[in-house]
Parts: C-alpha cells; sequence; structure tokens
C-alpha cells in the first residue's frame, strides 16, 4: 500500500519533519519539504494528498488529489478566499499555538497603558526626574470580543490580577474566570461596562467593519480599544475621529487591514493610537508548536481519526 504524499511548504520546513519523527510517523509518509519561494513540481502536486502550507498559490489547482490542508495560522482568511482551494479538502488551522504568547502580549499592552514605563525610559535620557502615578489594573473590567481560546486563558490571567473579565462568544455559556458571558447581540452592555475593550473576533463577513462610529460612542469616553483580532474589524477613519474626539481614550493596535502598516496611514500620527508591529502570538518556539499540531492531525489522519483544529468554511473560522 502506498503512503500518503504530504508536502510541507515552509521556510522552517525542519521543525515539522521532526516532529513527525519524535512521534515514530516520519516513515509513514511520502515526505517532501520545500521553502515557499520553491516551486511545486507539477508531479508532486499532482501526487500530493497532504499540504502544510503558508500562504496560498495557484499551485493548489495543480493538487487534485489533496485531501488535508494544514495551515500554519490560527486565521485562515487567505485560504478561504482562494477559489483554488477544493471544498472536499479538510482545512485545519493552527488555533492553539498562540494560547501563551498572544495573552502575554496583551497583558503588556494592558500594562503599558496603566503603568508609566515608556515616560519614565524617556525621562531617564535626560536625566529628568518625575513623578509620576502607576494606574491599577485590579478592580478594572476587561470586556473580551470573542472569548475563544485565547479569551478565556486571558481571562484566567487577569483574574489573577483582579481585574474583572467579561465578555462575548456566539454561544454564551458560563466560563471560569469570566464573570458575565453575553451573546454577540449584547455587544454594547460589554461596550458600554469595560474599561479596556479587547477584540478577538475572527474576520467574516459578519464581523468586518464591527467596530464603527456607532458602537465606538458605546463605550466610556475612558476606555481603550485593543485589537489583536484583525484589521478588517474596525473602520479606520471611524477610529481616528473617536480617538481625536475624546469618544474613547485611545488604542492599542496589533494588526491592521494592510501589513506593513503604510508609512501614510494616519494611524502612525494619530495621538492616543499606539501602532504595534504585529506582535501577536509570534514567539521563538511557534514553529515547533504549530509543527506539533500538525504531527498530532498527522496521527489522526492515518488513524482515520477525525483532525483537530478543523476549520467551519460556513463560520469562516
Amino acid at each position: 500500500m502506498s503512503k500518503p504524499v504530504c508536502v510541507i511548504r515552509v521556510n522552517d520546513a525542519e521543525a515539522y519533519a521532526q516532529a513527525l519523527t519524535r512521534m515514530g510517523l516520519a516513515d509513514r509518509f511520502e515526505l517532501h519539504t520545500l521553502k515557499v519561494d520553491q516551486p511545486l513540481p507539477d508531479d508532486l502536486a499532482a501526487r500530493a494528498d497532504i499540504l502544510v502550507g503558508w500562504r496560498p498559490g495557484n499551485y493548489l489547482k495543480r493538487m487534485p488529489r489533496l485531501r488535508w490542508l494544514q495551515a500554519m495560522t490560527a486565521g485562515v482568511d487567505p485560504w478561504l478566499a482562494s477559489p483554488d482551494l477544493s471544498p472536499g479538502v479538510t482545512l485545519c488551522c493552527a488555533r492553539g499555538s498562540h494560547r501563551i504568547s498572544m495573552p502575554e502580549n496583551i497583558l503588556g499592552a494592558l500594562f503599558h497603558l496603566t503603568k508609566p514605563y515608556m515616560p519614565i525610559a524617556l525621562d531617564q535620557r535626560e536625566s529628568r526626574w518625575t513623578k509620576r502615578l502607576s494606574v491599577p489594573l485590579a478592580g478594572k473590567t476587561l470586556g473580551i470580543l470573542g472569548l475563544g481560546a485565547i479569551g478565556q486563558e486571558l481571562a484566567r490571567k487577569a483574574a489573577a490580577l483582579e481585574m474583572r473579565v467579561i465578555g462575548t462568544k456566539r454561544t454564551p455559556e458560563p466560563l471560569a474566570h469570566v464573570a458575565k458571558v453575553y451573546a454577540q447581540e449584547q455587544t454594547d452592555e460589554v461596550l458600554g461596562a469595560s474599561d479596556f475593550v479587547l477584540l478577538l473576533l475572527p474576520s467574516t463577513s459578519e464581523t468586518e467593519n464591527f467596530i464603527n462610529a456607532k458602537r465606538l460612542r458605546a463605550m466610556k469616553p475612558t476606555a481603550w480599544l485593543l485589537n489583536f483580532a484583525r484589521g478588517a474589524l474596525i473602520v479606520d477613519a471611524d477610529l481616528i475621529a473617536a480617538v481625536q474626539a475624546k469618544t474613547i481614550a485611545g488604542a492599542v493596535l496589533d494588526v491592521f487591514r494592510e501589513e506593513p502598516l503604510p508609512a501614510a496611514h494616519p494611524f502612525w500620527k494619530t495621538e492616543g493610537i499606539l501602532v504595534l508591529p504585529h506582535l501577536g502570538g509570534g514567539h521563538p518556539e511557534r514553529s515547533a508548536a504549530v509543527a506539533e499540531i500538525f504531527a498530532d492531525n498527522a496521527r489522526r489522519f492515518l488513524a482515520g481519526e477525525p483532525l483537530n483544529a478543523v476549520v467551519d468554511r460556513a463560520r469562516g473560522y
């Protein structure tokens, strides 16, 4: 019986091959590794059953036997937008690979907003002693729009800081460390009660332009908006206007409609908006973490078991 043909088309392909070896699966596949800038030969494309990839390309239309596609990221918008991805292909994302790093980066943003370390560092350049106050996070309300795996891990950590956590979930249900879970239709209640509003929603047709002028007006004038999800969730012009008019206190943005953010974009120069270079869930060990997700799915694939982190194409995540 022939082995399934697996193409790993990422720059750090060795991490994925090593993960298969650690699980004793390397000899169960016909394995081919390519860098993203290397062309996929026609004969290999025609035989491939499995693809591990970073971004879609024209090569998909040359893969008639493809059964399983393992994406490298939690968000799979580019794959879903590709007309060449067959409906019969099982698409899996890297859900879970950001579970540690993303909440830590979000907490870093919250500390940045409430602890005056940045102005203190700038004072030191001038040998200037300026007495400053640190605002406690304890007692503040964090509203999370999109209480998925990352949001729930963040809630656990925020609760340890004595923050009150509320948020929305497509299917509302009680969650540990979350004071109240609201339905998405109750978003405005979360906006009005939160000192910090965090966007962790997926990018779908329903969530595009989700944060607009109306929803920004529903927030407290002292509240901050944080976006660590997708740039398309926000109407850029509405956010700039709200920050300039002091409708809200400001925003921390880690994702944008176009990345890198163009130098001419007004986000760069709008006082009260902090631009981050998509820190997100990236970390030095991320490739190994995604490789473990892939290797576990490879075991399931061979055993005929359901794969993990399968994308619901109707929902978009």
